[in-house]
């Protein structure tokens, strides 16, 4: 995979983010200093961005334009990002369930057939030992 295939490679600058979303550096660093993003840093301490972040940092713009506080902002973002984690987690536990369900169902059958063949054994079994000595069965 190339580097620019991954969104989570920091490959942006400031500069570039702050014109592509067309805000203010100013904003960037806000946004930072808020830790709505944390963007990594180059060799010589520039800020890159992820396309992870910048689609972060363009909601929080567009949130930002409606009118809420960086503060409300920072919240819905920590709250969607745990929703996601969560419903993440939800869906491996959801497999894994399927996953063990499939394998109990696979033993059971796989058992059921057996213990059928044993219980109609040793109930034919059981009927021959219930017959009196003249071979005659008993009677109740």
């Amino acid at each position: 995979m190339e580097p620019f295939d991954d969104e989570n490679v920091p490959l942006y600058t400031v500069g570039q983010v702050a014109q592509m979303l067309e805000v203010k550096q100013a904003f960037l660093r806000r946004v930072d200093d808020l830790q709505v993003v944390s963007p990594q840093r180059s060799a010589g301490g520039q800020r890159r961005y992820t396309r992870i972040e910048i689609r972060i940092i363009q909601q929080v713009a567009t949130m930002a334009d409606e009118g809420m506080t960086m503060a409300a902002i920072r919240r819905i973002i920590e709250l969607e990002q745990r929703l996601a984690e969560v419903t993440r987690q939800r869906d491996e536990l959801a497999a894994r369930l399927a996953q063990l369900l499939a394998e109990l169902r696979l033993s059971y059958h796989g058992t059921a057939d057996h213990r059928t063949a044993d219980h109609a054994t040793a109930n034919h079994g059981a009927a021959d030992h219930r017959t009196a000595d003249d071979g005659a069965p008993e009677h109740d």
